[in-house]
């Protein structure tokens, strides 16, 4: 299997990287639609409305927000017509919620868009389920526990969801789709000994790849680390365990890591701002999911205009060329090695390139 994970397909959006040499908007290569803040689960440790964690995300999210349909229909338009290459309906809530999500698919499909989401799979059937199996590049199912009562645990929800979830799993890839079906395992003390358990069976059920990803639990490196660093050997253990799992069909991707690179940044422009960019709930254009729904993400409203005619105003450009993630992101970033990247490419000596 060819690898789904780096920070190096930026430098395939050669568009992209011309326009950040020469300072011009050009539409963003992928988008994170979040249709609706409302959800079915209840998370401990979700960053966008956890009670028991003090996280930045989400400090402005109304759960009741849902992009009207008349309005959700007209931004998939603006979609196609600016040539954005990818959507990815994701949380807020659960996207799959939202009425209007099997009918926006179609329209971005045919638009020639490709498009995925992130689920917790509870609504994963029906005509959702259909529509990404039909026209979907991939879903992936946030899970984060191994049987029914750990799963009720850390999503608040009843016991009996969890086989509900791997059943939708195991029929959405018994269909025979092209579309890619992966996990999500959000990694904390109370799951940690039983990554390898999910592992198996998520295999077991036609899941083709595991992201395993660090719980973020407060808005500093030190806090985090402190939180992981008793699971550092266990882990290492799991994750062994899970490699023997692999093959041509399943892999698994360790994305669990100490929090220091992810926290503290030394460059003073983002420049994943002009490949992916957030539209929330609330008719919204965000930086990026590390700062949705906050003041210090805040791009612009398109609740009364476009989203084209907004993306491409002087405001927003205003706004993207003023943001400085040394000064304004001392907080988790999922877009930092991306970043790092593009600072050290767009920093070279013109003079100096061709000496490769």
């Amino acid at each position: 299997m060819k690898p789904i994970y780096s920070p190096l397909k930026v430098f395939h959006c050669r568009e992209h990287l011309g326009a950040l040499i020469s300072g011009h908007v050009v539409p963003p290569v992928h988008i994170r639609l979040k249709p609706v803040n409302a959800c079915n689960h209840n998370c401990w440790y979700c960053a966008y409305r956890s009670d028991k964690l003090d996280l930045q995300l989400g400090s402005m999210m109304n759960t009741r927000d849902s992009i009207p349909g008349d309005k959700l229909d007209e931004i998939v338009r603006d979609i196609v017509a600016m040539g954005v290459k990818a959507v990815t309906f994701s949380g807020g809530g659960e996207p799959l919620i939202h009425p209007r999500i099997p009918a926006a698919v179609e329209m971005l499909a045919q638009g020639g868009v490709k498009v995925a989401t992130l689920t917790n799979g509870a609504l994963l059937q029906g005509p959702a389920a259909e529509q990404f199996s039909r026209h979907g590049t991939w879903v992936r199912v946030s899970i984060d526990a191994w049987d029914g009562p750990s799963y009720a645990k850390a999503r608040g929800v009843s016991d009996k969801e969890y086989d509900k979830v791997m059943g939708n799993i195991r029929r959405f890839a018994a269909a025979g789709s092209r579309c890619f079906i992966g996990a999500s395992f959000i990694v904390t003390r109370e799951n940690a000994a039983h990554v390898a358990d999910f592992c198996r069976q998520a295999k077991a059920a036609g899941v083709r790849n595991v992201k395993l990803s660090a719980c973020v639990v407060a808005n500093t490196s030190a806090e985090n680390n402190a939180y992981h660093a008793p699971l550092a050997d266990l882990l290492r253990t799991q994750i062994e365990a899970c490699r023997r799992l692999e093959d041509a069909a399943f892999t698994v991707t360790d994305h669990y890591h100490r929090m220091d690179e992810r926290f503290e940044k030394a460059y003073h422009r983002c420049p994943t701002l002009m490949f992916l960019t957030v539209i929330g709930a609330d008719c919204k254009v965000y930086t990026c999911q590390d700062k949705a729904y906050t003041d210090g993400g805040l791009l612009g409203s398109i609740r009364d205009r476009s989203f084209k005619d907004f993306w491409f105003s002087e405001e927003n450009a205003r706004r993207m060329a003023d943001v400085d993630p040394c000064r304004d992101c001392r907080h988790h970033c999922v877009a930092h090695a991306k970043n790092v990247l593009l600072d050290d490419y767009l920093s070279l000596d013109p003079e100096h390139r061709d000496f490769v």
